[in-house]
C-alpha cells in the first residue's frame, strides 16, 4: 500500500471523467473536485483497489459513484456492483447520489434494505446493475435467489468503521465469500485502524491508500461550543441555540423516549421539530428525514444509531442534547456539519454532574480553550495510586458517563 497526499488543483476533466458525467455534475452545481475525489477517481477508473480515509462530509460518495457509473455499460450484467452501507439512511442517500449519474450513462440503480416490501425489492435489485444495500437484507434477498452475485465487479464498503461497530462483521464476511476473488473493491472508512484495517487488507489486493488528513481529531471546519445548563433551564437554552441556527439542526439525544420527549417539549414551545429513533417505521422515518432535509422543518432530534451514515448538506448546527459516549461519537456526530467544505457549528449542553467528564473529553480532542469558554472547568488528570499508597502514574481518565 501507499500513502497520497492531496495533489495539485484539478479539474473532473483531468481526472479522466467523460463529458457526460461532468455536464451531470454540473447541472448539480458541482464543478470541481474536493480532495478525497481528487485521489481515488484515477485509480477507481483503472480498477484499482482502493483503501480510503476520509472523514464523513469530505465528499467520498461521488468519489466512488463516478467511476463505477463510468466503468460499468447498460449490457454489464445485473448486478454488477454493490455498494455496502450501515444503515437504511445512507443506502437511501447513496442511491440518490448515483441514480441521475447512472441514467446519463443507461444505468439502473437499486436500494436494498429493511423495513420495506421485500417483494418489491428484489424486483427493482433484480433489474439493477447498481445496488446499494444493508448486509442483512442483502443476504435476505440472496438466499431467496431474488439474484445472484456471481458476476459482481465491483464492490465498495462505504462507512466501514460504522458497520464493525453496528456489528456487522459476520454479514459482510458472508456476502464477501459469495463474491468472484476476481473483482475490484474500494474501501472507505473514517479509520483504518485495529480490526478495520485488517479486514480493509483481507477484503483487498494490492489497494492504494489515499487518506485525508485532519489536523484535529474533530472536523476542523466545525466551530465547537460548550452550554452550562441546568435541569430547570436545559430545553429552553437548546431553543436559544437553535435558533441562531441559519440552516438545519440535527439535536442528538441519548434514548429514544429521551428524543420522543424532547420532541413533545420543544413543539410545546414553538419548534416545529420532528424525531427519528429505531421505534420508528421505516416509512415514518423516511417521512420525518424527508420533511428534515427539504427544510419544511428545522430541527430533527435523533439517537445516535437513527442519525447514523445521515449525509444531508445544509445541517448548520448539531446539537449534543446529550452528550457522546465518548471522544469517537463526539466527532461522529459533529461531523454532521460542515459538510464538503462548508463550515458549521457543534453545541454541547453540560449538565452540573457532567462537567468533569465532558471536560476531560473536550481536553483530549483539542478543545479545552472551547470548553472554558462557557464558562466550564476542566478537570485535571485523576491520579493514581499504588497499592503502597504512593502515586504511581497519571492515566487517561475511564468517563463514568461519556
Amino acid at each position: 500500500m501507499t500513502e497520497e497526499g492531496a495533489g495539485a488543483r484539478t479539474s473532473f476533466q483531468a481526472l479522466g471523467l467523460s463529458p457526460e458525467t461532468i455536464e451531470t455534475l454540473a447541472r448539480r452545481a458541482v464543478t470541481e473536485p474536493f480532495q478525497i475525489q481528487a485521489m481515488v477517481i484515477p485509480d477507481a477508473l483503472e480498477g484499482r483497489d482502493v483503501l480510503a480515509k476520509s472523514r464523513t462530509g469530505s465528499g467520498k460518495t461521488l468519489a466512488f459513484a463516478a467511476p463505477i457509473v463510468e466503468r460499468l455499460t447498460a449490457g454489464d450484467p445485473k448486478p454488477s456492483a454493490l455498494i455496502l452501507v450501515p444503515t437504511r439512511e445512507l443506502a437511501v442517500q447513496v442511491t440518490g447520489e448515483f441514480k441521475d449519474l447512472a441514467t446519463s450513462r443507461g444505468l439502473r440503480v437499486a436500494e436494498v434494505y429493511g423495513g420495506t416490501s421485500i417483494k418489491d425489492q428484489s424486483q427493482r435489485a433484480a433489474k439493477a446493475h447498481i445496488i446499494v444495500a444493508t448486509p442483512g437484507r442483502l443476504l435476505d434477498l440472496v438466499r431467496r435467489r431474488a439474484f445472484s452475485l456471481d458476476k459482481l465487479a465491483i464492490l465498495v464498503l462505504d462507512e466501514a468503521d460504522r458497520m464493525l461497530d453496528m456489528g456487522f462483521q459476520p454479514q459482510v464476511d458472508e456476502i464477501v465469500d459469495l463474491l468472484p476473488v476476481d473483482r475490484q473493491t474500494m474501501f472507505f472508512s473514517a479509520t483504518l485502524d485495529g480490526q478495520v484495517g485488517f479486514l480493509a487488507g483481507h477484503y483487498t489486493r494490492a489497494p492504494k491508500l489515499h487518506e485525508v488528513h485532519s489536523k484535529l481529531q474533530t472536523v476542523d471546519e466545525v466551530a465547537h461550543r460548550f452550554v452550562k445548563v441546568d435541569t430547570k433551564n436545559k430545553v429552553d437554552r437548546a431553543i436559544e441555540q437553535i435558533g441562531e441556527a441559519d440552516g438545519l439542526t440535527l439535536v442528538f439525544v441519548r434514548t429514544k423516549r429521551g428524543a420522543d420527549r424532547l420532541g413533545y417539549r420543544m413543539r410545546n414551545k414553538g419548534v416545529d421539530a420532528v424525531v427519528m429513533h429505531g421505534d420508528l417505521t421505516q416509512v415514518q422515518r423516511e417521512k420525518a428525514l424527508k420533511r428534515f432535509d427539504e427544510g419544511k422543518v428545522r430541527v430533527l432530534i435523533a439517537t445516535d444509531v437513527a442519525a447514523r451514515g445521515l449525509d444531508l448538506d445544509d445541517i448548520s448546527h448539531v446539537m449534543n442534547y446529550d452528550p457522546p459516549d465518548d471522544d469517537k461519537n463526539y466527532v461522529h456526530r459533529v461531523g454532521r456539519t460542515a459538510r464538503a467544505g462548508r463550515s458549521g457549528v457543534g453545541v454541547t449542553l453540560v449538565m452540573p454532574d457532567e462537567e468533569i467528564d465532558v471536560g476531560r473529553m473536550a481536553d483530549r480532542l483539542g478543545l479545552r480553550k472551547e470548553y472554558e469558554a462557557g464558562d466550564l472547568i476542566v478537570a485535571p488528570p485523576r491520579v493514581v495510586f499504588s497499592s503502597h499508597g504512593r502515586r504511581s502514574s497519571l492515566r487517561p481518565p475511564r468517563s463514568r458517563r461519556l
